[in-house]
Parts: C-alpha cells; structure tokens; sequence
C-alpha cells in the first residue's frame, strides 16, 4: 500500500524493569524513558521477550502525561540518564541536539521507508520517528448508523457518516443527533437509547489532561494559517481562531457534560464514556484505541470504530475541506543519549534494532488491546502479517491511501514551547468557566498572541 505521508516539579513515573538488581551500574542495562503512557503496561511483555532472547535489561520509565519535557530536564541532570529518550519535533530537538548521537549510519536511519521524517542538525540525522499516527473525531459508527436510520431526522443532505465532508453538515448531524438523544431515540440492541447523554464526550480539562485542545485541535487552525512549516514562526496571528472556536463550541454544546464537570474530566474518563455508550464521539487518535475498548464496561465492538477529520470551515488554500484528511505525523522520535559511554549507547541501538527490525517487530503494530504498541511502522519489512490489527489504525491508513484526500501535517511541532500550551490550556477552562463568553475567547486568543511571540523571541 502507498501511504501519503505529511510532515510534519515533580512528576509521576512508572518503571518496568526485568533486573531488579544494579540496574544502573549493569552495562547491559539501559533504560528508556518513555512518552506515551498509554502503552507503558505493554512494554512489560516486550522488554521480558528482550531480556529472555538476548539476557539484557531495558528499563522503560514512563512520564506523566503532558510532563514529558520537564521529566527529561530532571533526569538528564542527575547520573541516571536515560540511554533512550524522545523529542517531539524540531522544537524539542533543537533544545536536546547535544544529547543525541549521530545515527546517519545506523539501519535505523537507512531503513526508514521516509528517509524525510528523519530530525537533522545539519547532515547529521539525531532523530528518527518510531511510529505515524494520526487524530480526528472517532465515532461509533453502531450509534451513528442508529441515527440515520430514523425517519424523522432532520434532512442534512447525507444518509451515513461517510457523507459528512464539511463543518456545516457536521453541525446539522450533531445538532440533530442531540435533540434525538433528548428525545431517547438513539439506542442499539447493545446501548440503550437511556445510556446515550451527548454526542461528544466530555472536554478532559484535569491538570495535565488539556492536550488535545491546546495542542492537536490548535494545530488545525495553525495549518491553516501556516501550512506545512519548516521552522518556528516568530508570531502568530491565529487567523483561523474562530474556526477552531466553532467547531470547540460544538464539542462543548453537545456534550455528555455540563460545562462545570469538565475541570476534573481526564481523558481516560473521556474514553471511557465513549466505551460505554455514553457518547457517540470524541476527538483523539489512534493510540486511543485502547483507551475504549479496555474501559471497564466496554460495550463498542472494535469493528464500530471509525475516524471522521476534524472539519473546521475552509482556512485558506492549506486546508480545503474538499480534500481533508485526518492530521497525520508524528511527535514520537526516537534519540540515543551520547553523553552515555559507548557501550551503553550500543546496547541502546541493538534493542532498539531488536525491537524495530528484528524479532521484536510483532510488537510494534500489534494493537494496544493485544499486548502491543499499535504503532503504524516507519520502517521497512513490515510484511502483511506485521501491519496495525487495532482499528483505529487500520483506519489511519485507509484515510492516508484515499485518493483525492491530503492528510494535514502537525503544526503543533512547531509551538515554541510547552509553556504556549499550558497558556491557552488555562485560557481554554476559563472561557468554558465563564459560560463561554466572546470576552474570555478575546483574551484567549490575545494572550495566545503574546506568550507565542515571547517563546519564540526565547529560541
């Protein structure tokens, strides 16, 4: 299958170790400081199946979510720095650049299937990415089918979700849907038309839980301001602000929630209410696979699973609605620390090999739900039977192959810092506090503005 690709204190950690013993001291123990906590359970099996074939050790320690920077600016500042450590993006690199060794040479490198998605300083390739994904609206498509199967929905030009194709069509489906709902007429031989609260699933704003507003639903509106960037911008204009509020409020409005819960809604409760058939749909990608059909009381069948993109309006000529896709790439790039000794940093690379290239790659695609990391591969010789089994992946990739179809970069590589995030995350939850006032959405955008220029100036 072709794919199009588009380029894009203190803190909880879990450790999985299979050596309890010296693990620090053992030069054939390094550890690897993980990004994704949603896969950090599955690792155990994957570093046991290491350990038994080659005797050696991988610790992987696992970062709270959102607190992956400040977790690596700790460690790199004591003596028990990680071997394996991520960025997420040319940001992140050019703060750890000299951290990292020189894999230009390395089959990790010479066997990606996109030579272009490497991070380079110079000629020099320092980062190389260990998975695509991709984000958009999930939905159950047993509820949405549900729903078009009444004879007294409002008429919105389409029959099925596959014709939803803009930001106007998907506002008359969802408004439509949440007046049924009221009306207890959205329900399956699985999911009680009573189980049903809200089309969208509540806004996770809990600390630490606000990424996928401040970040992955930013960066659509910043596609459309920018396109596909290449280099930090020094301002932003956020033209397309309203854009992303619209789509936002729509979230909001048509929620399983009222707008006071969602400061301690986290996104595994988000997920959750998805499983159960409390909502029909949420906004994440597809690591959130798991996340659903793992909840306690999961009653969505894995095949019911599907992505819709995050259409927010026409912005421009970088994102058309007409050819949208979902927004694909990766913040998941993969560093070997070179101020480690030699030794450490080659049994870095032979696990990394082990698991990527070698024995270990049934891991990779493997779905989250099965013991594995659901990651759709870089790398080349990933025959049939190593391709993604979870759905939402499957779906990743049917919406990369479409013909006609332009999967949006992450922009979000490209904020100057965490610290831009947080600030509109905060921003966010005091407009949602407020009741959602154009007064507070004013400051957000404004003060949005501001700290991006201040960040960048820092650079």
């Amino acid at each position: 299958m072709k794919m199009k690709f588009a380029l894009l204190g203190a803190v909880a950690i879990t450790a999985s170790c299979l050596s309890v013993a010296s693990c620090g001291t053992d030069p054939t123990s390094i550890t690897f400081l993980n990004f994704k906590p949603e896969v950090a359970k599955n690792y155990d099996a994957i570093v046991a199946a290491y350990k038994k074939e080659t005797g050696n050790t991988v610790v992987v320690e696992t970062a709270a979510s959102g607190k992956y920077d400040t977790t690596l600016t700790s460690k790199m500042g004591t003596n028990d720095q990680p071997a394996i450590f991520q960025v997420n993006g040319p940001v992140g690199l050019s703060k750890w650049k000299d951290y990292c060794s020189d894999l230009t040479s390395d089959t990790l490198y010479t066997s990606l299937s996109d030579k272009t998605l490497a991070l380079k300083n110079g000629s020099s390739v320092l980062a190389v990415p260990n998975t695509v994904e991709g984000y958009g609206i999930i939905y159950n498509s047993a509820l949405t089918d549900a729903y078009f199967a009444l004879t007294d929905r409002v008429s919105t030009g389409v029959d099925s979700m596959d014709g939803v194709k803009s930001y106007a069509t998907l506002e008359k489906v969802v408004t439509d849907m949440t007046a049924k709902i009221a009306a207890g007429e959205i329900g399956t031989s699985t999911i009680a038309s009573s189980i049903v609260k809200g089309v969208f699933a509540g806004t996770s704003f809990k600390t630490g839980e606000d990424w996928r507003w401040q970040t992955h639903l930013f960066s659509i509106s910043l596609t459309g301001e920018y396109g596909n960037l290449t280099s930090v911008p020094s301002t932003l204009d956020w033209t397309y602000n309203q854009n992303y509020k619209k789509l936002f409020d729509l979230y909001l409005n048509n929620s399983c929630d009222s707008l006071n819960q969602l400061a301690s809604i986290d996104t595994g409760a988000s997920m959750a209410e998805v499983a159960t058939g409390k909502a029909i749909m949420v906004q994440n990608g597809n690591w959130g696979a798991s996340q659903i059909l793992k909840s306690d009381g999961c009653v969505v069948d894995s095949s019911n699973l599907k992505f819709l993109p995050m259409y927010m309006g026409d912005m421009g000529t970088n994102v058309t609605e007409s050819t949208q896709g979902l927004a694909v790439g990766t913040e998941n790039y993969l560093c070997i620390n070179s101020k480690l000794s030699e030794e450490k940093q080659t049994y870095a690379k032979e696990f990394l090999h082990w698991l990527y290239l070698g024995n270990g790659k049934s891991y990779v695609a493997k779905g989250t739900s099965d013991g594995g990391l659901g990651f759709i591969p870089t790398f080349t010789g990933y025959t049939d039977e190593y391709l993604p089994s979870d759905p939402l992946s499957k779906q990743v990739m049917n919406w990369m192959s479409k013909d006609g179809v332009k999967s949006l970069p992450w922009t979000f590589n490209f904020i100057p810092s965490q610290n831009v995030k947080d600030k509109l995350g905060t921003d966010l939850l005091a407009y949602i506090n407020a009741g959602m006032t154009d007064a507070t959405w004013t400051t957000a955008v404004t003060e949005t503005k501001a700290i991006w220029a201040t960040e960048a100036a820092a650079l």
